[in-house]
């Protein structure tokens, strides 16, 4: 090949010319230059079209047609012009330095016509090769034209000309390729991510997000107007390469298996940067080395050749700019890459957490709903963080060895005392880690502790507004937060402090006993070609190290994160095989649907007993079985069994078809009521509509104001017309869910209990029963009442975890020892409940046609159970996603426009004024005296210059130690003044106040507020307030007190550079503003995504088991996918951003670079400038890049992290409700004194501009007086609750109690003084004592007494710790019964004279119910006024008077015996309903 490709120019193949002053020679850029970039077209062209021709030719309008022709009549003209010069290099082959390269350019540029055709005709973007082919020829092609032009060589215009018009038409080609194809798919454009059709340039520069910034600077960005996600970074396909990855690795090594490709992609450009940065204290040295040769040659004639050439010293400067230019392209793709991995990380995390809560076993479920929100709130996050600046870990070591090798070659060995100083940090570093890591891990732990109580708060808000607990949940949060997580979060403050001050420090010290050493032992003299290199590059050692804290820290957060993950991720999951699932089987009447043989389960799979013991159990299709037993016997446990939620020891379980579940307490999604309803079935009108009437729902949807369309919240409330969803009202919309899923196993948990009695019969006959919608359909219905025992095909009755007894009615009836016989026997007569209003001796009455007509026409309702048997399994929805969108009141609350400067203000002054001065003083006045130190370094090489020698540098040394020392010790303060002091204040004062703030506020805020949304304020925002606000402050000052100083050296040493100072501050600032226009609503679009993800995980955890009972666990996946996508459409734009503007900002700093280096030049050519005065200014300058974009990012963070502390503000000025105590109006301690209530034309309504609720009643309770409230559905039975605690405040009129006007005391004191015992009971994790005594004031031996009358002080001795039993979060390792019998203990203790039961006992056996009853009406609360609000009517015969409502007015209000004694009262029809008046 060597005697192929000969060299015809006398030079021969040297790179650089003997003859010429800074040139190459010819055969050098022909041969090798030229050459190589015409093989690389070749060969990756070559490549590039065999890929694409196997792709689909892509439709193109005809303006795009046009392009592409006229591309390729360009490129064939460039072709033919290149073609032409063969023959002409081949006739002056001896005037061609290589002719071969002449035929290697005509073939190159042939394949370039071939490359654009099948580019544009089959792909969506520009050619990459081409566009980086042209650039470079043409560069390569000007210094062979100026070598050609100075060698004179022959007779070679002709071909000089032929070259041009390669040339030209090449460039025309290259600016039509960078138009891109034009792709066109024949419609309308498809909405798709901008960086698929976006060029090489575009995509360097960022230019894809150029039409987002425009549009952001004339309007607010919103979701619409973001671009979609890549199909790689769905959090579906995350989430699938995670868990691929966990199945074979740790969670380390499935992470960087998962995601680690781009990471290491960035991994590799961060090198090359690192390389670049380090190049440019090199190039400087080289300037300066250039200047010192040319100021001694200044003098010398023109065309000597000692006299260094000028474009030499203007071409270090160009290379100096393109270095510059390139160094922040690879920093910004370094960065994206990095910021793009950490989201697919946070997301990849997010979803597996998600996943796994859905299959977490019982044994796991210990840990709190809270501590699952803190691993995806704040784990992930770290980790995502980690992924941001985690390369540094890898770049820092590189950079400090770069930086010392460039050191060693400028001081020599002198250089390695700053190496030893480093060895000897070491260690140090090492320490403080260790201790930051173990402070860290306690913190994680308070944090939990913390976010456990506020989920506890928030999850029995309404137990403790209407207990008025709120000082002892304050109390026992303030004491987490204040004496736990501040007092951790100041020892953090502290040694994070000391960290940043040491490896600020550290550089300083390196650098001072490197110069003192070079001084003393070198007889070389320090000159400034020598100082401001090392200056430079001792700058660059400043961020490495200086990071390497950050990092540090970030590494062990991580590494504690991960563990707290890998042990959520690797903990036990359900039980795969508890149940053996034959989902897809066609099943006829009487075949089986469920069979249970010998099955003994449990609740964890420790346990020495199981829960249920030796069940046998078959069900068959269009069989209906009641399960009967006393509270805590295992009913609702057999359900979770069934659906396989309990640890199956022994047996088999085998469930055919499809399973619906309606569990005790209803799970109610924030959705709207149809969605619950369906649950992402399709929806059907026609059987809608039967499963509405059946369910007794369509007078309740009536009255909504969306009807079925209206929203309700995760607590079942009402958002739009903002009413409460009653207990009765929430049953029936998880019936209807059940019903309408047409599973072939129902599976019902005392569903009737929360209804009133004629809803219930309603209910049963019409859904349940053997004439009911689900006639066709095996149900099983836990049932505490006796009335339908007689329309059920099979009974059991379970004991202790053992089915006692099973069998038909009559069979079970017949035998006077069955348990069964002795409860209907027992309690015919009484006639409780959800149906339980029916005599045992009789059949079933029929309600009365009047009663019937108020759901639906029973005849059309008949005529429509005939056709059931045509209404098939329902489907889920092709969509099967859950579209479950927030508006009107629930809507989180989002600022728009720039962050107001109140909000600054507020945190400045909350984290102290006077601290945040003396922190600002404090950071300028060490910038201050780096400045100082510089130019000290500066005086002395000049002095040495001139001297020849080191002489004198022991008062140099002193000043710029002194400085050095002064700085260090400035930047410790500034640091403890920061961390120490003012992020405490803050972070305890803007905690406090939000806390303060939710607690103040109406109960109807919590009802409309999703519980995930509170949460997310105080575990990220709070985390932010504590941890990432302190950090990004302290990045902004400094970097902008560095920027201050770079203008001051450079306008004090070039006075004409502060001419340009005001346009580029005017050009920055407009800039700046012009991305924070965007940015800020991004970070505002990411803030308010993020909390739905929060939302829907809690609204999830609430509803695991009915989630897994309708088998909906991918659906439910879908939509966290969903939301999780949502976020990140909105996260990416916001990291996009950051880069859009940083590396036109770096642009800004590398044109600084390039006009100081030339003015430099001109001044040297002209006037004559000191090389130390240059190498000063260029020292800084050099830092401006890096320092230009540090402000953008730390001002960007600080406004993107400072919308936390808006939000929390926003969480403050919540509107409270009246105040707690009016010290002026509080009553007497033993207050009330009788029990005495009076409603004195009382009206109110929920919202000012919705209709009364109650309407002016007036009616007088006498002390120790017994009332029953009744009324059918919406009468405003709860209103009146609501009224007497002033949950709601009056319209009009007043209430009374002992002839003191409510509404002019403080809440805590009327609170305080009244008991209730709610329908649904609200239990915290803790203790029993806790829960029965959470203010620590009664006795042991009192709270025995009161547990002993509500029958659960056998069953709580039998626990281990007896109180000290831990509860588990809600109660939940409590029976529903047991829950609400340990609430009515709380009653009986506070011994009030005013007690209001809600339906207290619905969710108890017959028994239990009985005995209770019996002390409501003994001589215990012979002298307490009681208010009994009843869906079952047998509970309130008893009572005193009875007060029925109707549309918020009292209709009537007598004695029970009076009322029922007329037929044509209210009270005598609901009774007959219920079948307690009357016979038919």
């Amino acid at each position: 090949m060597a005697m192929i490709v000969t060299c015809h120019n006398a030079e021969g193949w040297n790179p650089v010319s003997r003859i010429r002053a800074f040139d190459s020679t010819p055969c050098f850029e022909e041969g090798i230059i030229l050459a190589a970039l015409l093989g690389s077209l070749l060969v990756l062209g070559l490549v590039r079209v065999l890929t694409t021709r196997s792709h689909p030719q892509l439709n193109r309008s005809r303006n795009s047609q046009w392009l592409l022709w006229a591309k390729l009549a360009s490129l064939g003209i460039s072709t033919i012009s290149s073609a032409s010069n063969v023959p002409i290099a081949i006739y002056l082959r001896e005037d061609v330095a290589i002719f071969q390269t002449y035929i290697l350019e005509a073939v190159a540029l042939a394949m370039a016509v071939v490359i654009t055709y099948f580019n544009h005709t089959r792909t969506q973007t520009s050619s990459s090769i081409l566009l980086l082919f042209w650039p470079l020829y043409l560069a390569g092609l000007s210094i062979w034209v100026r070598t050609i032009v100075l060698t004179n060589q022959g007779d070679i215009q002709l071909l000089l000309s032929l070259k041009c018009i390669t040339a030209s038409f090449g460039f025309i080609s290259f600016v039509m390729e960078c138009l891109g194809p034009g792709c066109d798919t024949g419609h309308e454009k498809l909405h798709e991510n901008p960086t698929l059709t976006a060029n090489l340039f575009s995509i360097w520069f960022f230019s894809w997000m150029t039409p987002l910034m425009q549009k952001g600077t004339a309007q607010f960005i919103t979701e619409d107007d973001l671009p979609p996600l890549k199909s790689a970074d769905e959090s579906v396909n995350l989430g699938n390469e995670l868990n691929k990855s966990l199945k074979n690795h740790t969670l380390w090594k499935a992470l960087f298996v998962a995601y680690g490709g781009p990471y290491a992609v960035a991994a590799g450009l961060k090198i090359i940067q690192d390389v670049l940065a380090f190049l440019q204290p090199q190039l400087l040295r080289l300037l300066l080395m250039y200047i010192s040769r040319y100021q001694v040659a200044r003098f010398l004639p023109i065309n000597d050749d000692q006299k260094p050439s000028i474009l030499e010293g203007f071409s270090i400067a160009g290379i100096m700019f393109l270095a510059s230019i390139v160094q922040t392209i690879t920093l910004n793709q370094y960065f994206q890459r990095a910021y793009e991995t950490g989201m697919r990380v946070r997301a990849g995390l997010v979803t597996a957490i998600y996943s796994k809560a859905l299959v977490l076993s019982n044994d796991e479920r210990t840990r709190s709903s809270g501590d699952i929100v803190n691993l995806m709130s704040v784990d992930a996050t770290r980790l995502q963080d980690l992924c941001t600046y985690g390369l540094i870990s890898i770049s820092g070591p590189l950079q400090i060895t770069l930086a010392f090798i460039s050191l060693y070659n400028l001081l020599g060995w002198s250089a390695f005392v700053g190496v030893g100083i480093m060895i000897i940090s070491i260690p140090l570093n090492t320490y403080i880690a260790r201790i930051l890591k173990g402070l860290q891990e306690q913190q994680m732990k308070n944090r939990d502790k913390r976010t456990r109580l506020m989920s506890e708060l928030l999850a029995n808000i309404k137990s403790i507004k209407l207990y008025s607990w709120e000082y002892t949940f304050i109390r026992k949060i303030l004491q987490t937060r204040n004496s736990q997580e501040l007092k951790m979060l100041k020892k953090i403050g502290i040694v994070t402090a000391c960290n940043s001050a040491l490896w600020s420090g550290i550089p300083l010290l390196v650098a001072f006993c490197s110069f003192a050493t070079a001084a003393i032992t070198s007889s070389r003299p320090l000159t400034s070609d020598v100082i401001f290199p090392a200056i430079s590059l001792f700058m660059l050692l400043q961020f490495p190290l200086a990071m390497f804290s950050q990092v540090t820290s970030n590494i062990i957060e991580a590494i504690v994160s991960v563990q707290r993950l890998s042990s959520f991720l690797t903990a036990e999951e359900l039980q795969p095989h508890a149940r053996k699932l034959e989902p897809s089987v066609e099943l006829q009447f009487d075949d089986a649907v469920l069979t249970i043989k010998d099955a003994d389960f449990s609740w964890s799979s420790q346990a020495i007993e199981p829960t249920l013991e030796a069940i046998n159990l078959l069900v068959k299709k269009g069989e209906l079985v009641a399960i009967l037993g006393r509270v805590g016997a295992g009913k609702t446990s057999l359900l979770s069994a069934i659906i396989g939620d309990m640890t199956r020891r022994e047996g088999q379980v085998i469930v055919r078809g499809s399973v619906a579940y309606a569990s005790q307490n209803p799970w109610i999604m924030s959705a709207t009521v149809r969605e619950n309803i369906l649950f992402s079935h399709e929806y059907e009108e026609t059987f809608y509509n039967m499963v509405v009437d059946a369910c007794a729902l369509s007078q309740d949807i009536a009255l909504f104001a969306r009807g079925d369309l209206t929203e309700v919240g995760e607590k079942g409330i009402h958002l739009i017309s903002y009413s409460f969803l009653s207990g009765g009202q929430r049953a029936r919309i998880a019936l209807a869910r059940a019903v309408y899923a047409r599973a072939d196993l129902t599976l019902l948990d005392d569903c009737l209990s929360a209804v009133d009695s004629h809803v219930a019969r309603h209910v049963f006959d019409n859904v349940i029963g053997p004439n009911g919608l689900l006639s066709h359909k095996a149900r099983i219905l836990v049932t505490n009442g006796i009335s339908f025992l007689k329309q059920f095909d099979n009974i059991l009755f379970i004991r202790r975890g053992i089915i006692l007894e099973s069998g038909t009615y009559e069979a079970l009836v017949a035998d006077p020892d069955r348990e069964v016989s002795k409860l209907v026997k027992g309690h015919g007569a009484l006639s409780s409940s959800s149906g339980r209003s029916t005599p045992f001796t009789g059949d079933p009455p029929t309600p009365s046609d009047d009663v019937q007509d108020k759901y639906s026409d029973p005849s059309i309702i008949s005529e429509k159970l005939h056709r059931r048997a045509s209404f098939t399994k329902a489907k889920i929805a092709q969509d099967g996603r859950l579209q479950v969108h927030s508006v009107g009141l629930s809507k989180e609350h989002q600022e728009r426009g720039q962050v107001k400067m109140h909000v600054y203000k507020q945190y400045i002054l909350s984290a102290s004024l006077a601290g945040f001065t003396f922190f600002l003083m404090a950071t300028v006045a060490q910038q201050a005296m780096s400045v100082f130190a510089t130019l000290t370094l500066r005086y002395w090489g000049e002095h040495n210059q001139m001297n020849g020698d080191n002489s004198g540098m022991f008062k140099y040394l002193l000043a710029y130690g002194l400085f050095s020392l002064s700085s260090s010790i400035l930047g410790a303060i500034s640091a403890t003044l920061l961390w120490v002091y003012c992020t405490l204040r803050s972070a305890q004062h803007l905690h406090d106040s939000m806390l303060d703030s939710l607690l103040r506020a109406p109960l109807s805020f919590f009802e409309l507020t999703p519980t995930g949304r509170i949460l997310n304020l105080f575990s990220r925002d709070i985390y932010v307030v504590d941890q990432i606000l302190a950090r990004v402050i302290s990045g902004l000052s400094r970097t902008l007190a560095i920027c201050l100083s770079i203008v001051v050296v450079i306008g004090s040493s070039f006075p004409l550079f502060l001419i340009a100072v005001v346009p580029l501050s005017w050009f920055y600032t407009t800039v700046m503003r012009y991305y924070l226009a965007t940015s800020r609503e991004l970070k505002r679009l990411d803030a308010v995504s993020r909390s739905p993800i929060f939302e829907w995980f809690s609204e999830s955890l609430s509803g695991l088991s009915t989630i897994r009972a309708f088998n909906q666990q991918s659906i439910f996946l879908a939509t966290n996918h969903h939301r999780i996508d949502r976020n990140q459409i909105c996260y990416l734009p916001s990291i996009s951003v950051n880069r859009w503007l940083a590396i036109r900002l770096e642009f800004v700093g590398a044109m600084i670079i390039l006009v100081t280096a030339l003015l430099a030049m001109s001044a040297l050519i002209t006037t004559g400038v000191d090389a130390g005065l240059v190498g000063l200014v260029l020292s800084y300058a050099l830092n401006t890049t890096s320092s230009l974009n540090w402000v953008v990012r730390s001002a960007s963070e600080v406004e993107q992290n400072i919308v936390s502390v808006e939000r929390i503000l926003h969480q403050t000025e919540v509107e409270p409700e009246a105040p707690l105590e009016i010290p002026a109006m509080k009553p007497a301690e033993e207050w009330p004194t009788t029990g005495k209530i009076k409603f004195e034309n009382y009206s109110t309504r929920y919202r000012p501009e919705l209709d009364l609720v109650l309407k002016d009643i007036s009616v007088a309770i006498g002390a120790g007086e017994k009332i029953g409230v009744c009324g059918r559905t919406g009468a405003g039975k709860s209103s009146l609750l609501l009224a007497l605690f002033r949950i709601i405040e009056p319209t009009e009129g007043t209430i009374y109690i002992d002839s003191i006007d409510i509404t002019k005391i403080g809440l805590h004191d009327l609170r305080s003084a009244i008991s209730i015992v709610p329908q649904s009971p609200d239990l915290f994790e803790g203790t029993i004592r806790d829960n029965i005594d959470p203010l620590g004031v009664y006795s042991d031996v009192d709270i025995w007494v009161a547990l002993e009358q509500v029958h659960l002080k056998e069953y709580i001795e039998g626990l281990s710790a007896s109180l000290d039993s831990p509860v588990r979060e809600g109660g939940s390792s409590l029976s529903s019964g047991q829950r609400q019998l340990l609430c009515f203990s709380r009653a009986l203790l506070r011994k009030s004279k005013i007690l209001v039961l809600d339906e207290a006992t619905s969710a108890v056996d017959l028994d239990t119910d009985q005995a209770i009853q019996e002390i409501i009406h003994g001589p215990a609360f012979t002298d307490v006024t009681i208010l009994t609000i009843a869906h079952r009517l047998n509970t309130i015969m008893d009572s005193n008077r009875v007060l029925v409502m109707d549309t918020g007015r009292i209709s009537e209000l007598d004695s029970p015996a009076n009322l029922l004694a007329n037929p044509h009262s209210a009270f005598y029809a609901l009774s007959k309903e219920a079948g307690l008046a009357g016979s038919t």
